[in-house]
């Protein structure tokens, strides 16, 4: 299994990134077992609270390179194990809280936009790399990230792809707080069961008044970045960038200006 759930006594469930090897990135056995996971915890009524957090020091590396292309045949409506996973985030309608450090990179940086809380860890490399890739942001990113941190920054992060410490993620507001690496956890489901106390109905409820008159926007958003990623992936640039990062050298886009 790539992804793990346990619930606790305080009715907090904590999910946990599996695949350590990758560095938690998502293949697309890792996203229906995360969407599986969170599908499981909203129905669950003894979970009050979900913290998603990394196995092995990292939260997520993105999307698994060595995977990307591949898609098995769907029978759901959806038409990538993404689409269907971004379907369960989107209606996950209990609070979500992020323990996140180490590699927190592509879904890794955008997952925790839709958690409640985020706390982060003193080893944190956060980065929206999709410039870099020749792409654009996936995870409703394009919305949320202009309001969690407002647009000139969001601009910028995105625009520049340049690399998040836990220090400037809790100056740009996408961590609430930041711990030592070996504290982090502890903190975060310290956090949870203090919301986990309270009636879940009145969890749901409340956050259902802050959610759900953004969802239908940020599906949208989720379709315009999915028709985006499908007009440049293959592109001689992002071909350009996986060959780099795989042949471990920066890539060079300056030969598709010419």
């Amino acid at each position: 299994m790539t992804v793990h759930t346990t619930i606790d006594d305080h009715g907090v469930a904590l999910v946990t990134l599996d695949r350590p090897e990758r560095k938690n990135a998502f293949d697309g056995d890792q996203w229906d077992a995360a969407a599986a996971a969170l599908d499981g915890a909203r129905a669950d009524h003894r979970v009050a609270a979900v913290v998603i957090t990394g196995a092995s020091g990292d939260f997520s590396a993105g999307v698994d390179l060595s995977a990307f292309g591949e898609q098995k045949e769907r029978t759901d409506g959806f038409s990538t194990d993404y689409e269907a996973f971004m379907h369960s985030l989107l209606a996950f309608d209990k609070p979500l809280l992020a323990a996140v450090d180490g590699a927190a990179i592509g879904i890794g940086a955008t997952l925790p936009l839709h958690a409640d809380v985020v706390h982060v860890g003193d080893a944190l490399r956060m980065r929206f790399p999709f410039v870099s890739l020749g792409l654009v942001p996936e995870g409703a990113a394009s919305v949320l990230l202009e309001r969690v941190v407002g647009r000139r920054r969001a601009g910028e992060l995105l625009l520049a792809a340049e690399w998040i410490d836990a220090a400037a993620a809790v100056e740009h507001g996408l961590a609430t707080a930041a711990h030592a690496s070996d504290a982090l956890l502890d903190a975060t489901l310290s956090r949870a069961r203090e919301l986990a106390q309270w009636p879940v109905s009145a969890l749901q409820a409340t956050k259902a008044t802050m959610l759900d008159p953004q969802r239908d926007g940020l599906w949208a958003a989720v379709q315009r970045e999915m028709t985006g990623m499908t007009e440049l992936a293959m592109s001689p640039e992002n071909l350009e960038a996986v060959t780099a990062f795989m042949e471990k050298r920066d890539p060079d886009f300056a030969q598709f200006r010419a």
